[in-house]
Order: structure tokens, then C-alpha cells, then sequence
């Protein structure tokens, strides 16, 4: 899958997500080529010898997911990585989430969406790769660049483009917008509009699922939570105090870093002191991964084993995702500052097409497949539109709705009518 250009490789060892293997912590999984710079970035970085030294990357022979399955080829003819089932329901996922965002960035210039709203375009494999290995009783915690675990997780397209749109067709009646999707139903348990936030609540419902079936007794919950967070996040307090927590009682928690080079405007390297952040886990005691997020099976190979590894009461993974946005941090963003060669570098290697190209060449779909995948798609985006431009807007009296556990202590009054129906409320004036 356009492996040649990959900063980053995948170890012929096999994937030991136990802490105490060597393979996490004596032989790191993946190595750069001698001259690249860290995560293939092409900006050019002044370093001290003892920086450099820090900076030293993964060692030892590796080689490409795409030369080890040559290697299996040999060996056996059932070496390929997915089934054609498997790669047709991978693909059109990420289509979903491509097209989808493209689309939001039409509706946004048009004045369809207000606020700001982030896309995930050259991010989908990490999405695709984990959240579609999950059950629907498994939850996902996402950031203010959501739409697309929404997708991913199940979430209908319809309900996601009216909350964008702001209506109460939406998966939140049209009160959360793009940075705080949320599905009961989906285990979706929120985007967040402030990074390092969500984690707290996804290891709060790790912390559930593993009470329910110690304590609780039941048996059958091995319910595992997905974590999605970015580079920026990984120097919030929160998220060293949730590792702490997720290895000290081993939760069935998966940490993922969608680590796409950029926090804003901040370069990762300038920012962060070692900008190798899965070696963060091995410090509180779970495995630290890092894979190639531009390259949906290397994610979904890691992802089997981190989410496998939770669902058997093993304790907590730290999977680093080295993957790139390629659009501005929001669509406000005219995404002045990064370097055009580094931008030019990360869409040669887009992870649609990549993919698009193994599924061909190993005979697992055709053209044809995929065109009807496409048409499908657009359908679907186009439907949703038409579907959230139609929906109603939200009642004045939903104003109050979900914010007080208690509303009738203020939200409404005495006479059950809601205090934001009052003419004096907006004045100032009503009696509280």
C-alpha cells in the first residue's frame, strides 16, 4: 500500500502488546529511513547532540506490511490481510467520511453551518481502522473533529449533517453542532470541543465496563473504549493522569493519538520535548505503538491486537497514529503555515487511494466495485444534505432543555412554562 514512502514501517515480529515483551520495549516496532526526518515530516528541526540523541528512532530490520504479505504469498494462499467483504465495508467507510467532509466544506461556505468546524480528510484510516473492529456495545470518545468516528461508529449520515446544520433532526436536536456529536444508541459518548477533555470521560466508562463484570458479575461485558485524541493533547495533565489510572487498574481502554503533525498552527516538533508518544506508555506500564496512520490495514493490524488485548482484561494500549489532516486545522483556517512540500509529501500518499490500490491488485474488488461504492456514497451525502436542509429548527422552548438535572428549578417555572417563553427573561427582569 505505497509502503516504499512510509516514514514509518512495520517490524516483521509479531504485534506483542504484553508490557514486559521485548518487542514493545527492547525492539521498537518501526524504524525511518536513515536521512528522514521523525514522522517523514520535511521541515527541517536545529537540535542540540543530546536532542539528537533523544530523537533517535526505532532500530532493526523492517520491513513493508506489503513485503510481508509477499513473504506469506509464498508460504500460503490465505496471506491476504482482509477478505473482500472486510475490504469492501473498509473502503466504503472511508469514502463515507471523505465525501461527507467534503461536502460539510460546501455547506459551510454556503452558510449552511456556523461556528468552526474541523474535517478529518487524510486522517479515515485511523477511523476506519480501529471503530469498525468494534461492537455496537463498545463507546468511542472523540474530539472536536468528530463527524467521521461519528460515521464510523454508525451514526446515520442524515443525523449527523442536521446537527451540523443545527436542527432537531439531528443526533442532539441540534445542540451540540460539529464539536459535540453524541449517540446513546451508538455508544458515541461525545466530540469535545477542548483537547485532552474526552479522555477523563473514556476512562470513566472503561472504569464501567469493568465494574459491571467484577463487580457487578456480568459476565458478558468485555466492552472496550476508544480513546481519540491528538499530538496537542499529549502534554495535558489529563492525559498522563488518565494513563496512570488505565494501567493501575487495567481498563479495557484504548489510548489512540491521531497524531497528524500539527496542533493549530504549533509543529509537534516544536512543542513537544520527545515527539515519540507512544513511548509514553511503556512509562505507566502498557504497551506504546506506533503505526503508519496513512495506511488503513497497519492500523487495523494494531488495532485488532490493542482492542483484543482490552476485551480479555489485559489492561490498556497507547497506539500512536502518525497520520496528516489535509485541510486547514478548521475550514477558518487558510493553513498558511505548513510547508507546501510537507503537504504535497502527506496527499501522494493518501490512504483511499492506497488502499483503492491493494483491493485492485490482489483481486479482492474491482473498478467496477468500487464505482458502484462511490455512487452509493454520493447518494448518501446528497440524501443527508437534502434531509437536514428540510429538518425544522429547534423550538425556543428547547433553549433550557438538558442543562439542569432538575429544570423545573430553573429552566422552568412554577406554572410548568419555560422561563425562556417569558418576554422579562430575555430582559433580565424575570423573577429566579
Amino acid at each position: 500500500m505505497n509502503s516504499a514512502s512510509c516514514a514509518a514501517k512495520i517490524s516483521t515480529q509479531p504485534f506483542s502488546l504484553n508490557p514486559t515483551s521485548p518487542t514493545s520495549h527492547d525492539r521498537p516496532l518501526v524504524s525511518p529511513k536513515p536521512t528522514s526526518l521523525f514522522l517523514g515530516s520535511t521541515r527541517k528541526l536545529r537540535l542540540s547532540s543530546s536532542s539528537k540523541l533523544n530523537l533517535h528512532r526505532r532500530s532493526g530490520t523492517v520491513v513493508a506490511v506489503s513485503d510481508v504479505v509477499k513473504q506469506k504469498k509464498s508460504k500460503s494462499t490465505h496471506s491476504l490481510l482482509i477478505t473482500k467483504e472486510e475490504g469492501l465495508e473498509l473502503y466504503e467507510d472511508m469514502i463515507l467520511g471523505r465525501a461527507f467532509e467534503d461536502m460539510c466544506a460546501q455547506m459551510y461556505y454556503r452558510g449552511k453551518m456556523f461556528g468552526f468546524v474541523h474535517l478529518y480528510n487524510g486522517q479515515e484510516a485511523v477511523s476506519t481502522g480501529f471503530i469498525k473492529l468494534l461492537k455496537q456495545q463498545d463507546s468511542v470518545v472523540s474530539t472536536y473533529r468528530d463527524h467521521v468516528h461519528a460515521l464510523s461508529k454508525g451514526v446515520p449520515a442524515r443525523a449527523v449533517m442536521s446537527e451540523l446544520f443545527g436542527k432537531t433532526t439531528g443526533c442532539c436536536r441540534g445542540q451540540g453542532g460539529s464539536m459535540h456529536m453524541f449517540s446513546r444508541e451508538h455508544n458515541l459518548l461525545g466530540g469535545f470541543a477542548f483537547i485532552g477533555e474526552g479522555i477523563p470521560v473514556a476512562t470513566g466508562a472503561a472504569f464501567t465496563s469493568k465494574y459491571k463484570r467484577e463487580v457487578l458479575k456480568e459476565a458478558d461485558c468485555d466492552h472496550v473504549t476508544l480513546a481519540f485524541f491528538g499530538d496537542g493533547t499529549c502534554n495535558n495533565g489529563q492525559f498522563f493522569e488518565c494513563l496512570n489510572m488505565a494501567a493501575l487498574w487495567k481498563l479495557p481502554i484504548v489510548f489512540v493519538v491521531e497524531n497528524n503533525l500539527w496542533a493549530i498552527g504549533m509543529s509537534h516538533l516544536r512543542a513537544t520535548s520527545d515527539p515519540q508518544i507512544y513511548k509514553k506508555g511503556p512509562a505507566f506500564g502498557m504497551p506504546g505503538i506506533h503505526v503508519d496512520g496513512m495506511d488503513v490495514l497497519k492500523v487495523r493490524e494494531v488495532a485488532k491486537d490493542a482492542i483484543g488485548r482490552a476485551r480479555r482484561g489485559e489492561g490498556p494500549t497507547l497506539v500512536e497514529c502518525e497520520t496528516y489532516r489535509f485541510r486547514g486545522h478548521s475550514l477558518a483556517d487558510p493553513d498558511e503555515l505548513r510547508d507546501p512540500a510537507e503537504k504535497a509529501h502527506y496527499a501522494a500518499r493518501d490512504p483511499i487511494t492506497a488502499l483503492k490500490k491493494y483491493l485492485i491488485e490482489n483481486s479482492l474488488a474491482s473498478e467496477a466495485d468500487l464505482k458502484a461504492i462511490d455512487k452509493k456514497i454520493d447518494e448518501v451525502v446528497e440524501d443527508a444534505v437534502e434531509f437536514a436542509d428540510e429538518s425544522p429548527v429547534p423550538s425556543q422552548s428547547q433553549l433550557l432543555e438538558n442543562v439542569f438535572a432538575d429544570p423545573k428549578g430553573f429552566g422552568i417555572g412554577p406554572d410548568g412554562r419555560y422561563r425562556c417563553e417569558d418576554p422579562k427573561f430575555t430582559e433580565g427582569t424575570a423573577h429566579v
